[in-house]
């Protein structure tokens, strides 16, 4: 039931990158992480040191940029915030394009829009050159909880289906002639999140129950 769920991301190959170990892969992920968070927000050549680096991975695994770059569109909401810290932030005021904003504010938002970008590029790489098992495992033999890990296992397990079902949700409103065009309409679009969110807790109690029934214990069998 699981094994075609989850891999939309994942990007077919047998590079080098892909062929590397998964936990090995999680490290140096979180790694990097870390240095890009600690590196002070001005240090532009640092960045782009990184960001050099992820092209080369990239190149190595031999995944079309275009194919992780269609994928950042993830990080929209964090480009709307930091686009609004500048406007929000107090301090130091500065001229930008005859608009007066915020210095700090600035500063602020070009470093979460530089350091935001590079942890979503490193994260699709390392989706794009990792199967969901894969990771999944990887994550096991780093001791991470077995409860969380399994959770996880069941959100990439069923989120095609949840996926699905919120797009049959979508066709029905549009059979009826609905078409979210302005404000007026998102009360009905809440209405079909809270059903959407109803319907998979439902599914999730009747999976449970399913499992306690065929002797689950907390544990997945080996």
């Amino acid at each position: 039931m699981g094994a075609g769920h989850g891999h939309k991301l994942h990007y077919h190959g047998h590079s080098v990158v892909h062929r590397a170990p998964a936990h090995l892969k999680i490290l140096a992920l979180l790694a990097f992480m870390l240095v890009v968070v600690a590196t002070p927000r001005d240090w532009y050549a640092a960045f782009a040191v990184y960001l050099g680096v992820i092209a080369v991975v990239v190149a190595v695994s031999k995944v079309p940029p275009t194919y992780i770059l269609k994928r950042t569109v993830v990080e929209v909401p964090f480009l709307v915030f930091a686009l609004l810290l500048p406007f929000v932030a107090q301090g130091p005021k500065t001229e930008v394009l005859g608009v007066t904003v915020s210095q700090h504010g600035l500063e602020a938002g070009i470093a979460l829009v530089v350091k935001g970008t590079l942890g979503v590029l490193a994260s699709l790489t390392l989706a794009a050159t990792t199967e969901p098992q894969d990771l999944l495992a990887g994550l096991e033999r780093l001791r991470m909880p077995n409860q969380l890990v399994q959770i996880m296992a069941f959100m990439v397990r069923y989120l095609d289906v949840v996926t699905d079902e919120m797009q049959r949700m979508k066709v029905a409103r549009e059979s009826r002639g609905f078409n979210a065009r302005n404000p007026k309409h998102w009360p009905i679009l809440a209405r079909s999140a809270g059903a959407l969110f109803i319907r998979s807790y439902e599914r999730g109690e009747r999976v449970h129950l399913a499992m306690l029934s065929r002797g689950y214990t907390g544990r997945m069998p080996e």
